[in-house]
């Protein structure tokens, strides 16, 4: 646990030395720190409650908290989901309850703590023993109990636009107490551009590339070949295992079903650039395949399965592009989730009619005994009948209304196997 802005400043990373000591020093996150905005206002007037903050990495959560303290004047206190347990949770509430004035305890990382670590800070929230503000970068809905989402609110964060960014950096490059301005060092615009793109949103992390570019200078200017050299190993924002990862394969999936073949690529190459599994992309877009192509375009299964098997023949980056290829394909093709829809309605029917016997005649029959039973009998054999098909006849359980589930689009191949089916239903209306 450490108090409030307690750190020397000869060892701090640039990051945090430039972290803002007022509200309009904030880059970012206009929508909850403007003028008239409700956290803003509460800040002002001293009127403040406890809060989460949701958000990706370097948008500003332990700023704002602090700031939070600071403009409160009350102590600071922060424990770490990811280094804590119920024991650090007690003592940061022991030391809350012996401050005199108000304690701001902020949780970072505030999803890794299970049910009852959460549970263990509700009577102190309650109680006003502590402001609680809390940090994370997943979902509180999902990650979150409800009982300490009722007892907080919730604000969203933003990634820093990248003219936030550019500025943050023309900040640090210019500060003589907190930042670089005291070396006399320069900065190329295209270099400063590559920054802000390698941080990718992150606040954080445009800083901690600039200091590392700034040890690494030998003539006083930044240039785009040793900031190249800097950010060369640098990876986007991407959780495997946590929303923006979701968020993205979302994209992916929503821009192949609309038929926009370039942001399905861009999501693509996003994921692959933050260090996705290509493996879990194939196996994604072979369910696209499934789902949202279906039979209007066979082809489109026969291709994505074609684009997994060659990645895990050739990896990367070769194999990439086959998956590419996949995607794009499909991202083109006609779309029918006819057959998705009518797998969903059967499913439904076989868990509501689950116990109805195989009609007699369905039945094999390869002893007789079961022939004697009445198996098979009256089965009309279809390959036997006139084109194949045996009109009238019935394959659904006799208890059952009979159902029609796959309903062909009018796009691609179902426009000739609508054609067809309305041929052969013809002829059963025909008998009755």
């Amino acid at each position: 646990m450490n108090d409030f802005f307690t750190a020397d400043k000869a060892f701090q990373p640039l990051a945090d030395r430039m972290r803002p000591h007022t509200i309009d020093q904030v880059v970012g996150q206009s929508h909850i720190l403007g003028a008239d905005k409700p956290l803003s206002q509460a800040i002002e007037a001293n009127k403040l409650h406890s809060m989460l903050f949701w958000g990706p990495p370097g948008t500003g959560k332990t700023t704002i908290a602090r700031l939070i303290a600071k403009y409160s004047d009350a102590r600071f206190l922060t424990i770490s989901a990811v280094l804590s347990g119920v024991k650090e949770i007690r003592e940061s509430i022991e030391q809350a309850r012996q401050h005199q004035g108000k304690t701001v305890l902020f949780v970072d990382e505030v999803h890794r703590f299970n049910k009852s670590q959460q549970d263990a800070f509700l009577p102190f929230i309650e109680d006003g023993t502590i402001l609680f503000v809390g940090a994370t970068t997943e979902n509180p809905s999902f990650e979150l109990n409800n009982a300490l989402l009722s007892r907080t609110r919730t604000y969203l964060l933003k990634p820093i636009t990248t003219d936030e960014l550019e500025k943050v950096l023309r900040r640090a490059m210019a500060d003589n107490q907190d930042g670089l301005g005291s070396l006399g060092l320069t900065i190329d615009d295209d270099a400063c551009q590559m920054l802000v793109n390698a941080a990718d949103g992150d606040a954080r992390r445009a800083l901690t590339y600039l200091e590392i570019a700034s040890d690494l200078v030998e003539a006083g200017n930044i240039d785009s070949r040793l900031v190249g050299e800097v950010v060369a190993q640098g990876l986007r924002r991407f959780d495997k295992k946590g929303d923006l990862f979701y968020e993205q394969i979302s994209a992916l999936h929503k821009s192949v079903r609309g038929s926009d073949p370039d942001a399905a690529l861009y999501w693509f190459c996003r994921m692959i650039d933050g260090g996705c599994d290509p493996v879990y992309i194939a196996r994604r877009v072979v369910r696209m395949a499934v789902e949202d192509i279906g039979i209007a375009d066979p082809r489109g299964l026969e291709l994505t399965l074609n684009g997994w098997q060659t990645y895990e023949r050739l990896g990367s980056p070769e194999g990439e592009l086959a998956i590419a290829q996949g995607i794009v394909y499909l991202a083109c093709a006609a779309k029918s989730n006819a057959v998705y829809l009518a797998y969903n309605e059967a499913m439904q029917d076989a868990q509501n009619y689950a116990s109805l016997e195989v009609p007699h005649h369905l039945r094999n029959a390869p002893t007789q005994f079961m022939k004697d039973q009445g198996y098979a009998e009256n089965y009309r054999y279809a390959h036997d009948e006139a084109s194949g098909f045996a009109a009238g006849e019935h394959y659904f359980p006799l208890e059952m209304p009979v159902k029609q589930y796959y309903r062909p689009v009018d796009r691609g191949l179902e426009i000739k196997i609508a054609e067809k089916l309305e041929f052969l239903r013809s002829q059963n209306r025909a008998l009755k």
